[in-house]
């Protein structure tokens, strides 16, 4: 631990192992499966918070200005909200004693508690202690936060879309779901394309929420990258090269994202 402290403060030099980090890191069952955590999480997230993202879209789109003022308004307020101040909210709505989550639970007929969830008592009930459950409320955790984002940005393009195509199409009767995908979702592709970058990037990133509902970086078995690469390099003892060569390899994954939709991007501009 001493020589890891003087190794920070320059007081002794870093011994140079080449690529042993990654290959360690690499080889590591436990690595394949923060990675499925993390790929896995990531898709989920960014598919929910695209869908959720677009219906509000589509609906603020089609209110009128007073109305989709206020509704904008209202969702923008999930967005604002810091990602730190938001997950305390969110581990407060699902604490086991006092959460509101809980208490909903608990106003439940006993009898109707019992034969659906076969429990009545629901106080004290560890809502994080599941694998299943805890990425479950991450994921409404994340999405609450993201999907503000995507809203907005379909809105943007939607009012650049000119009325008279959709005009057209409901002349020619087609239905709302036929005007989406044959008119709405082809002129808008390159912003799905660009939110769906940046969800993902986000989304393989998501640090602050977890460390918060699981109480720091004990739950191993919900570990994704981010918190990983954390918890190698400052968890006792600590391995920074470990800590940092998982910090690079999710850059590498990151940037490769980008580099496809820069690729297909500049194929739908060779094909335009």
């Amino acid at each position: 631990m001493l020589d890891n402290v003087r190794q920070l403060r320059g007081d002794r030099e870093w011994p140079w192992v080449g690529f042993d980090n990654y290959a360690q890191v690499l080889g590591d069952p436990f690595f394949r499966t923060v990675l499925r955590n993390t790929v896995l999480f990531a898709t989920a997230n960014v598919v929910l918070a695209m869908i959720l993202g677009t219906l509000v879209g589509l609906l603020l789109n089609r209110l009128g200005k007073r109305m989709a003022a206020f509704v904008a308004s209202c969702v923008l307020l999930a967005w604002a909200t810091p990602a730190l101040t938001g997950t305390i909210v969110w581990k407060w709505i699902f604490d086991d004693t006092s959460g509101l989550v809980t208490w909903l639970f608990n106003v439940l007929p006993d009898g109707l508690s019992q034969a659906v969830f076969r429990r009545s008592d629901w106080t004290g009930y560890g809502w994080f202690n599941s694998p299943l459950l805890f990425f479950s409320i991450l994921t409404l955790v994340v999405v609450w936060q993201s999907f503000p984002f995507v809203a907005v940005s379909v809105l943007a393009g939607l009012k650049s879309v000119p009325g008279e195509l959709h005009e057209a199409a409901r002349v020619d009767g087609a239905g709302p779901w036929k005007v989406f995908w044959k008119i709405t979702f082809p002129l808008l592709r390159p912003v799905f394309g660009i939110l769906v970058v940046l969800s993902t990037i986000w989304d393989f990133k998501v640090f602050t929420q977890q460390f918060v509902l699981a109480g720091g970086t004990q739950d191993r078995p919900t570990f994704m990258l981010a918190i990983y690469s954390y918890a190698e390099a400052f968890s006792p003892p600590p391995k920074y090269g470990i800590g940092a060569a998982i910090a690079v390899l999710l850059t590498l994954i990151l940037l490769l994202v980008t580099g496809l939709y820069v690729r297909m991007v500049l194929n739908q501009e060779e094909y335009a």
